[in-house]
């Protein structure tokens, strides 16, 4: 008996060995601490919450619960793409680069010195000139 025992031990070491998950679960470091850090979050969330008398109303209003939990969901989702193997996709340049057009076109939406600024920048400045009529009010066209 003790023999199948082992058996099925080494057996099942061995199917763990090659599981691609399980063997990333124990190679990778970052994997390991996205985990970690999510669960540690989620914790955090947790006990904020349930330490209250109305803990639906702490949920919806307070702001550390909600900074844990947004915490605890990244670091979900990379510990997921990681599993899988994916590559992280970008280090936030790209949504900080779209973040920084989007204020830019705002700012100029809402602000007309920054826009006349900006135009004048690119098309050179507008020229500044009074009109004086050459004509003699009341005059006749035809001379009369």
């Amino acid at each position: 008996m003790a023999n199948t025992k082992a058996e099925r031990a080494r057996s099942a070491a061995q199917s763990a060995s090659n599981n691609e998950y399980v063997r990333r679960l124990i190679e990778d470091d970052e994997l390991r601490d996205s985990i970690r850090t999510a669960y540690d979050s989620a914790r955090n969330a947790y006990g904020r919450v349930s330490g209250d008398k109305k803990p639906a109303k702490k949920l919806m209003d307070d702001k550390k619960v909600h900074r844990e939990l947004r915490e605890a969901a990244e670091n979900l989702r990379e510990a997921s793409d990681r599993l899988r193997g994916r590559e992280k996709k970008s280090s936030g340049i790209g949504k900080l680069l779209v973040i920084a057009v989007a204020g830019a076109a705002l700012a100029l939406v809402l602000s007309e010195d920054l826009r006349k600024t900006v135009l004048d920048k690119l098309f050179g400045a507008e020229e500044e000139f009074e009109y004086t009529s050459t004509t003699v009010p009341g005059a006749n066209v035809n001379g009369n």
